[in-house]
């Protein structure tokens, strides 16, 4: 049973950093697949933060983390990582790791969710 757990949220300062982490149980990153990072902010939609394709390596960013933020992924742990660099307090929000069978989209179209780990970013 694929299960996806996100970790690595917290508090921190506008311009810091944070690395978020998804590891995914259940399945070995070996296949085509795509990874994605959402997030939500109080009575908010959630959405599409970035993207990752297994087969390709692509990657995909919203306009709005767009060099301040990379996604990454190491196969042999079976984890995704976000890196989030010059954080802003509109940064601040639950983010969620997601998994499909497919190629990437920063749409919410995706089958399998983690729990999300809270990111706040305030002085």
């Amino acid at each position: 049973q694929l299960q996806l757990v996100e970790s690595g949220g917290g508090l921190v300062q506008p311009g810091g950093s944070l690395r978020l982490s998804c590891a995914v149980s259940g399945f070995t990153l070996q296949y085509y697949y795509a990874i994605g990072w959402f997030r939500q902010a109080p009575g908010k939609e959630r959405v599409g933060v970035s993207c990752i394709n297994s087969s390709d390596g692509r990657t995909y960013y919203a306009d709005s983390v767009k060099g301040r933020f990379t996604i990454s992924r190491d196969n042999a742990k079976n984890t995704v990582y976000l890196q989030m660099n010059s954080l802003k307090a509109e940064d601040t929000a639950v983010y969620y790791c997601a998994f499909r069978w497919a190629m990437c989209t920063l749409k919410p179209d995706f089958g399998s969710w983690g729990q999300g780990t809270q990111v706040t970013v305030s002085s």
